[in-house]
């Protein structure tokens, strides 16, 4: 196998058709508000605008966007979220994920799987969406911060993440696990791990101050200095701003991005700016429907696709 990488330049989307406010995923997701004063038409029009503005943003920076189209039928709200039941691997292995939302589990699609096999190689796809059955859930890199070079998997444990899952994923594919607590300013569990972290190749952006646990604070902060990672900090304000939901990501020449809403980035404090931008390009757009009605931002809406390109 090729050298292990922690960013591709291949990120799928889905653009939404039906894109809208989830009452299933907002149970436990404080990021969801619901549209006071937009039709539902006209949420659907605004989240087709900023997804296709944010893809154009990333195509003209020379990263590969593989865009396929959400199906009208079964109405899917928040399909422009694919890392939650998806993931590709450098192995060729796919992984499909239980999800928490009945509505959600929807968004499994074989030909997504199907169009991606035209280009790439998939050697294998493993179906934990089984667990569904049993109540347990593990949604996808929304749950798991994957380190994909030191094989760790940083992951906050929620109704949506299960510690035994993890058990079971990490086996699966060789990693360490690092689980921990993580709990909002009001003190209630944070729904998923990567709207208060994200891990590029030398960095990590990640809310500190959500962990209680003073011995899971200095298990991260030593697996960060065991993989050579800077830690920048985010405050509970820049987590509502989604400054936790950014992914890095290259373009086809190798030279990398950091990539997250205009929202996250106006957030950023000068001094974390600076520290990000000696590590790697900044890239933002603007999302603001798709943020506050689906409660999920920039990473969330990119899955990698690892898979091996056929010749």
């Amino acid at each position: 196998m090729n050298q292990l990488q922690q960013t591709t330049s291949n990120i799928l989307m889905i653009r939404p058709s039906n894109f809208g406010f989830n009452e299933e995923t907002a149970a436990n997701n404080s990021f969801q508000t619901k549209a006071k004063v937009l039709t539902s038409d006209q949420v659907k029009k605004r989240a087709k605008e900023e997804f296709d503005n944010f893809v154009a943003k990333m195509r003209g920076e020379g990263i590969n966007v593989i865009v396929m189209d959400d199906t009208a039928e079964p109405i899917k709200p928040d399909a422009v979220f694919p890392n939650n039941w998806v993931t590709f691997h450098q192995d060729g292995v796919v992984i499909t994920y239980p999800m928490y939302s009945e509505i959600r589990r929807n968004e499994r699609r074989e030909d997504v799987l199907e169009k991606l096999r035209e280009h790439f190689k998939i050697e294998g796809t493993i179906r934990l969406e089984k667990f569904e059955a049993e109540n347990r859930f593990l949604e996808g890199t929304g749950s798991m911060i994957l380190d994909r070079v030191n094989k760790i998997c940083y992951a906050c444990t929620s109704p949506r993440t299960e510690d035994g899952l993890l058990d079971i994923f990490c086996e699966l594919g060789h990693y360490q696990k690092a689980a921990f607590q993580s709990v909002d300013a009001n003190g209630e569990d944070i729904y998923h791990t990567n709207v208060m972290m994200a891990l590029g190749e030398d960095f990590v952006v990640i809310g500190m101050d959500t962990i209680k646990n003073e011995a899971q604070k200095k298990m991260l902060l030593d697996l960060f200095a065991k993989t050579n990672k800077a830690v920048i900090e985010i405050s509970f304000e820049q987590i509502l701003s989604f400054a936790g939901n950014m992914l890095q990501v290259r373009n086809e020449k190798g030279e990398t991005y950091l990539v997250m809403s205009q929202q996250a980035f106006e957030s950023l404090t000068d001094e974390q700016i600076k520290k990000i931008e000696m590590r790697t390009k900044i890239l933002y757009s603007p999302i603001e429907t798709i943020e506050t009605l689906g409660g999920g931002s920039a990473r969330c809406m990119m899955a990698e696709v690892f898979l091996p390109k056929k010749n």
